[in-house]
């Protein structure tokens, strides 16, 4: 459950911490995504991959297509959840 970007455990008010699996694979610490993030779409293919620092984009993302093309708008380095390259 989400919450003014915080990220808590189901039916409470405490900030989740851990792993979440699935097609969206990542941690969180004090209900905020933090370390590396693997996004897949339904088909399987690699959706995005990159790292998060305090819930925001940090550092080298590469973002893919349905078809597997690079996604352009949502490639590149990251700072502070904004892209500088």
């Amino acid at each position: 459950m989400e919450r003014d970007g915080i990220h808590y455990k189901k039916f409470s008010d405490v900030p989740f911490t851990g792993k979440t699996t699935e097609r969206t694979q990542g941690s969180f610490k004090n209900g905020k995504r933090h370390g590396p993030w693997v996004r897949y779409w339904k088909s399987g293919e690699l959706g995005s991959k990159g790292n998060f620092k305090d819930g925001k984009y940090d550092g080298p993302w590469v973002s893919y297509n349905e078809d597997g093309s690079v996604d352009h708008d949502f490639t590149g380095t990251f700072k502070n959840g904004k892209k500088v390259k």
